[in-house]
């Protein structure tokens, strides 16, 4: 009772569909399942205002109801269990809750993606070093590197409604494990709860719980969006990058030096992606030896279920609320990607088109780079010539920030052209 507590929507939603069918079989008086029901919403709404009391020693959210039902209206209450067990009483209602859980999870991670889109929406020109190995590779715009992670959330969002395929399936009706000689409507059942389909296998009905690890895996692997996230804007914010710059309400002052700017928000979301792992292993570790059907290893299922969710419901919002409070530091970003070495790739690229073939244009780029290191000559100052017969004197067009990166036609590339073109796409397929 300490935590299934909250399943009681759905136990209630569950209960009353199924004395529906037991009417409609025969079981039920239309006065008896007219207490039921109404002695059911009576107590959904006690439960709602807190003025339900829960007794652990009726063990559990079913128990709890069913004997205040049973309490309230008398003899019909004690009906109500006719033809279920709790076996396929619990797996219903944690689908149920997972239905619910991944709907509101969903659109929280679209509030993120929207947030990150109007960030790359104001800094979609912004200039900045992109990097491999958290060396400086070459120049990308901010925007850019926001819908990085916009693209990332979606493919979390794609994998959450692809599992809630998955798990709505109702299972009530299968029993402890083999069903029952008391045969109820289970298809009208499952259509009132919104359900899909009914399950076709008993055992696996009761003993499947795929897709709460399933739920929990994605929870999980958007836990490690967010920690990325979190360490991008962690490098930003530290004086070594001086790119942006987050609000005094996502961060702290340490208690000894004055003059530092914690990124809080961003450390507790990356620590808390390994608590989101944890949960994963645990539902696996669960279940991996488990024979079907139902095993008392079962409870384990639900606080690595309710702790991920709660966990990454609290990180989407407050995540949300500090990219749309967070700023780029323009003027430091563009100082960064000034640095010529930035377009190392495109001098080679420049030999390319001119015939040498790429591994020896790399070479001669690379010849470019030691000699500019050892003279202290920026990479753009240089007389290439001297180098190789290869450059001309039209190199120095091929350091133009803007020109290089116009060139970037292709599909996906950080052209401010195209990356205009992707928020606009964003913003429709998110309105």
């Amino acid at each position: 009772m300490s935590y299934d507590w909250r399943l009681f929507p759905h136990d209630i939603a569950g209960s009353i569909a199924h004395a529906r069918a037991q009417k409609h079989a025969g079981f039920l008086t239309d006065e008896e399942f007219s207490a039921i029901e109404n002695g059911l919403l009576a107590i959904h709404k006690d439960i709602e205002d807190g003025n339900f009391e829960f007794k652990t020693s009726l063990e559990d959210i079913h128990m709890n109801i069913e004997a205040e039902l049973t309490r309230r209206i008398g003899p019909a209450g004690a009906k109500l269990h006719t033809a279920r067990s709790r076996n396929d009483q619990v797996a219903t209602d944690t689908r149920l809750y997972c239905r619910a859980q991944v709907d509101s999870l969903v659109e929280s991670m679209k509030n993120l993606q929207r947030a990150l889109l109007d960030r790359a929406d104001v800094y979609a020109d912004t200039v900045m070093p992109g990097y491999t190995h958290l060396q400086r590779g070459q120049p990308v715009t901010a925007g850019h590197h926001f819908l990085a992670y916009v693209e990332m959330l979606d493919r979390d969002v794609s994998r959450l409604l692809d599992a809630r395929k998955r798990l709505n399936i109702s299972p009530l009706g299968s029993g402890a494990l083999a069903g029952s000689t008391i045969n109820l409507d289970r298809r009208a059942i499952a259509q009132e709860l919104g359900f899909d389909g009914v399950t076709t296998n008993s055992m696996d009905a009761i003993a499947d719980r795929d897709y709460i690890a399933e739920i929990i895996f994605v929870i999980a692997l958007c836990g490690v969006h967010l920690s990325r996230l979190s360490e991008d804007l962690i490098l930003w914010c530290s004086a070594e990058f001086s790119f942006a710059h987050l609000a005094d309400a996502h961060t702290t002052g340490s208690s000894l030096m004055p003059q530092k700017k914690n990124p809080d928000v961003c450390e507790l979301t990356r620590g808390k992606t390994g608590r989101l792992m944890g949960n994963l292993v645990a539902i696996l570790t669960a279940i991996k030896g488990l024979p079907l059907t139902y095993n008392r290893d079962l409870q384990e299922d639900k606080e690595p279920l309710f702790d991920s969710i709660d966990t990454l419901h609290l990180a989407l919002t407050v995540n949300t609320e500090m990219i749309l409070a967070m700023t780029m530091r323009v003027d430091h970003c563009a100082a960064a990607a000034a640095d010529p070495m930035l377009l190392a790739t495109d001098l080679a690229d420049y030999l390319v088109k001119k015939g040498v073939p790429f591994r020896h244009a790399h070479e001669l780029v690379g010849k470019a780079v030691a000699e500019a290191i050892l003279s202290k000559t920026p990479l753009d100052k240089l007389d290439l010539t001297k180098i190789s017969e290869h450059y001309g004197n039209d190199t120095a067009e091929i350091f133009q920030l803007s020109r290089a990166l116009k060139a970037r036609t292709n599909p996906g590339c950080p052209n401010p052209e195209i990356v205009r073109q992707q928020i606009s796409r964003w913003q429709a397929q998110l309105a």
